[in-house]
């Protein structure tokens, strides 16, 4: 679906400076296509609420020459520009974080480019096209493993040999083997 500026301004409430918001959430979904705009409850830390837009789908991120569609989840808080969104890797049941030095074991995304953040010089398309580069070289998922420990299996999958397949509605699918050289069995295969 397309959202033209004055649609996503009047899901914006007065507290946000809607013009400019909703022009930098039109420029990032112009580019990012399959990401969504929607007011929703976002939950602190210490457990307060706050509805605030959030930009929620996947981006496409290069890893070994295979583009694959990485689930985030952006919170823009009422005081954007003058903050940073708070962003999330979003993991299907399929899959599973890899904690780094970018992604904490919540899967919240701790970039330097948030840690940095500059008003004037900083904005959502810049935000989401340094993600997609960084996760291209540090994997933020991974398929969930059958019976390997999680974190060196993380790795395994990320550095085998793997076959991508076509869905016949376009879609791609990571089909990655065993140990033993055999596929894993269908319920361990994830859509990205």
């Amino acid at each position: 679906m397309s959202y033209c500026e004055d649609t996503i301004k009047k899901m914006l409430p007065k507290t946000y400076l809607r013009k400019h918001v909703a022009h930098e959430i039109h420029v990032a979904l112009a580019y990012f296509k399959n990401l969504m705009p929607t007011m929703d409850k976002y939950v602190y830390n210490d457990g307060t609420t706050k509805d605030l837009m959030s930009l929620t789908g996947t981006i496409p991120v290069i890893f070994n020459d295979q583009t694959y569609n990485i689930p985030i989840c952006l919170w823009i808080e009422e005081s954007y520009p003058q903050t940073a969104p708070i962003c999330y890797v979003r993991p299907t049941r399929e899959m599973m974080i890899i904690r780094g030095n970018y992604i904490s074991s919540s899967g919240e995304v701790e970039l330097p480019y948030l840690e940095e953040w500059k008003k004037g010089e900083c904005d959502l398309m810049s935000l989401l096209q340094v993600m997609a580069a960084m996760f291209g070289d540090f994997p933020p998922v991974c398929m969930q493993p059958q019976s390997e420990p999680k974190q060196a299996s993380c790795w395994l999958q990320f550095h085998r040999e793997a076959e991508v397949l076509s869905n016949t509605d376009g879609s791609s699918y990571l089909c990655l083997a065993r140990d033993d050289g055999q596929p894993f069995q269908q319920e361990n295969e994830t859509s990205c």
